[in-house]
């Protein structure tokens, strides 16, 4: 166990580390930020996971849809995010050029955060929904291990341009509308056809169908958010905010 003790970390940056169990004592935390998956987090001896919950829910009701089990609120849910991604899509249009390839704070420009989305469809609902074992699309876009394999399909000089992403994100979207039109409780409630082989995602086998099309819908959402995030920092950045 690491331990730091009177240490000065103002400003530090935290990426993709893992903090659980951590225990934080005497520190001092002011404007900070965590964003992550958090459950089980006291301050002040408060557990407050809950209230964060609540709060989202209440700000975000599509969330209520997302946890559903019932088809007609998962083919609601899917139709929303669509909808939230094409207005964010006209929003980047109207925005200077090239805005679409900025990314911000280190993170995924919009055309990479679609790409990434390409990815998560191929890996979790292709694959692991539909039981498919084609390679990947080429633009996607996943973790380096995956990357770095070339048998994966995946191209990572590929440099697509918006219409190229959203041409894939169509077709994609098409083959969860067009399945989640006579999808039943029943059928997402069997376990995942996942092929057995040694490909991304590794951790999906013995999942539920429901299971591996809320990730998905999931990360459809939690990107939707990050991308609208680093636009509006974006926005504020070139005004001189």
């Amino acid at each position: 166990m690491r331990r730091f003790d009177d240490e000065d970390l103002t400003g530090a940056e935290f990426r993709e580390c893992d903090l659980s169990r951590a225990r934080m004592v005497g520190v001092v935390m002011q404007d900070a930020k965590i964003d992550g998956l958090v459950s089980n987090l006291e301050v002040n001896g408060v557990e407050v996971m809950s209230y964060v919950e609540a709060e989202l829910d209440r700000r975000h009701p599509l969330r209520l849809l997302l946890r559903s089990d019932q088809p007609d609120d998962l083919r609601e849910a899917w139709r929303q995010l669509r909808d939230d991604w094409a207005t964010t899509t006209e929003r980047v249009r109207s925005m200077p050029e090239n805005s679409e390839h900025h990314g911000v704070d280190g993170e995924w420009s919009m055309v990479e955060t679609l790409r990434h989305l390409v990815f998560v469809h191929d890996s979790w609902f292709r694959r692991c929904v539909l039981g498919l074992t084609e390679p990947f699309t080429a633009l996607g876009l996943g973790p380096p291990l995956v990357m770095d394999q070339e048998e994966n399909g995946l191209d990572p000089s590929a440099q697509p341009s918006l219409d190229e992403v959203l041409a894939v994100r169509v077709r994609q979207a098409s083959e969860i509308e067009t399945w989640l039109a006579d999808v039943t409780p029943d059928q997402l409630a069997r376990t995942a056809p996942v092929p057995d082989d040694d490909r991304w995602p590794p951790y999906a086998k013995g999942r539920t169908v429901r299971q591996c099309l809320g990730t998905v819908l999931n990360e459809e959402w939690a990107h939707h958010g990050f991308c609208m995030r680093d636009l509006d920092k974006l926005s504020r950045s070139r005004l001189g905010a």
